[in-house]
C-alpha cells in the first residue's frame, strides 16, 4: 500500500486565511513524507464552494507553484457539508485515506500525525475530538454541548465534540458512498458505516483569520437540519404531545361537567383563551414539524445531484516538487 494521503479542505471566502493554511500543511506533509508514512503523492485539495472572493484564483495559483496542492471548483456555492462530500468523493480513486479539515486552522495541524498513525494501526475512521472548550463563550459551550446530546437522545450517533475534522480510508469512503441523502450530515452518517474506528484529542484554536461562516443564526439551522435528517423522534414527539393534550383535555372536559352538576360553574374567558392560545400553538409547531419532513422527502424524490464540479486541478504521479 502506498498510503497516499489527500487533505480535503472546504473553503468559501477564505482568502485571507488559505495561504496560511497551505504553508502549514506542506511543512507538515513534508516531513510525513520525509518519515516515511504516507506517499509522495499525496496532496492538499482545496474545495472552491463558490467563493465570491479571490479564493479560487489563490488556489489557482498555489497549484501552478506546487503539485502538492490541488483545487476543485463547484460550480456554484453548495453549502459546507456538500463541498466536503465534493472533495471526497472526486478524490476517493487517487487516495488510500482522505482527512477533511475546514481552510481556517482552528484545528490543529500536529493532530495529522496521529491520525495517519491510527489508520496505519489498522482503523478505518479516526475522529478528531476537541479535548476541552476554554476558549468558547458560556454560551457557546453550553448551546454546543446541548447539540450533541440532544441529537444523540434523538436518535443520532454523534461523537461528541467532533466536528468535521476526521480521517477515512478508501474502504469508509466507499462505505459513505452508499448514502445517497440530499439533505446531508456528515456528523451522523459516517458513524453509521461502523468500520473501526477510534479519536485522537486535540485543542482546537482561534480562527487565524477573517469571520465565521457559522454565526448563531446558521449554527441553529445546522443543528436542526442534523436532527430532522438523522431521526424521525421528533415526529413521534408531536405524537406524543398531542395524545397528552388530548388526555388533558378529557380530564378538563370531566372536570366541567362535575362542577356543573354540583352547581359551581366557572364563567371567564382567561382560561378559555390560554386553552386556545396553547392548542393553537401545538398545532402549528406540529404542521411545522411535519412539513419539514415532508420538504426533505420532496428534495430527495427529486434526486437533484448534490454538487457539479466545475473543475478538477491535480497530476497524479509526479512527486512533489515544484514547478
Amino acid at each position: 500500500m502506498k498510503n497516499v494521503l489527500y487533505m480535503v479542505i472546504p473553503c468559501y471566502n477564505e482568502e485571507e486565511v488559505i495561504n496560511e493554511t497551505a504553508i502549514r500543511l506542506k511543512e507538515k506533509f513534508e516531513g510525513l513524507i520525509q518519515k516515511g508514512k504516507i506517499d509522495c503523492n499525496s496532496r492538499v485539495v482545496f474545495v472552491n464552494d463558490g467563493s465570491k472572493d479571490s479564493t479560487w484564483n489563490i488556489i489557482e495559483q498555489l497549484h501552478k507553484e506546487n503539485y502538492l496542492y490541488s483545487g476543485i471548483d463547484l460550480s456554484r456555492n453548495r453549502g459546507h457539508q456538500n463541498a466536503l462530500l465534493a472533495g471526497i468523493s472526486t478524490v476517493k480513486d487517487s487516495a488510500d485515506m482522505v482527512i477533511s479539515m475546514d481552510a481556517d486552522l482552528q484545528d490543529d495541524v500536529n493532530a495529522i500525525d496521529e491520525m495517519v498513525e491510527k489508520y496505519l494501526e489498522g482503523y478505518d475512521i479516526v475522529y478528531g475530538v476537541r479535548s476541552k472548550r476554554e476558549n468558547d463563550s458560556f454560551f457557546k459551550k453550553i448551546t454546543a454541548e446541548s447539540f450533541y446530546k440532544i441529537t444523540n437522545s434523538m436518535g443520532g450517533e454523534l461523537i461528541f465534540n467532533h466536528a468535521d475534522f476526521r480521517l477515512m480510508s478508501k474502504r469508509a469512503i466507499e462505505g459513505l458512498s452508499k448514502f445517497k441523502e440530499v439533505n446531508l450530515f456528515l456528523r451522523g452518517i459516517v458513524p453509521m458505516i461502523g468500520y473501526p474506528s477510534t479519536i485522537v484529542l486535540y485543542e482546537r484554536n482561534e480562527r487565524f483569520a477573517g469571520e465565521s461562516k457559522y454565526p448563531l443564526k446558521k449554527m441553529l439551522s445546522f443543528a436542526w437540519e442534523g436532527i430532522t435528517s438523522l431521526s424521525i423522534k421528533p415526529i413521534r414527539l408531536v405524537t406524543g404531545l398531542g395524545f397528552t393534550v388530548f388526555t388533558i383535555s378529557i380530564i378538563m372536559l370531566i372536570y366541567i361537567v362535575v362542577r356543573y352538576f354540583m352547581g359551581s360553574t366557572v364563567t371567564g374567558w382567561a382560561s378559555v383563551a390560554v386553552s386556545v392560545w396553547l392548542i393553537g400553538g401545538l398545532l402549528l409547531l406540529s404542521i411545522g414539524i411535519v412539513g419539514e419532513y415532508i420538504g426533505k422527502i420532496y428534495l430527495e424524490s427529486k434526486e437533484r445531484p448534490r454538487f457539479i464540479v466545475d473543475k478538477f486541478i491535480n497530476n497524479i504521479g509526479i512527486g512533489n516538487n515544484n514547478e
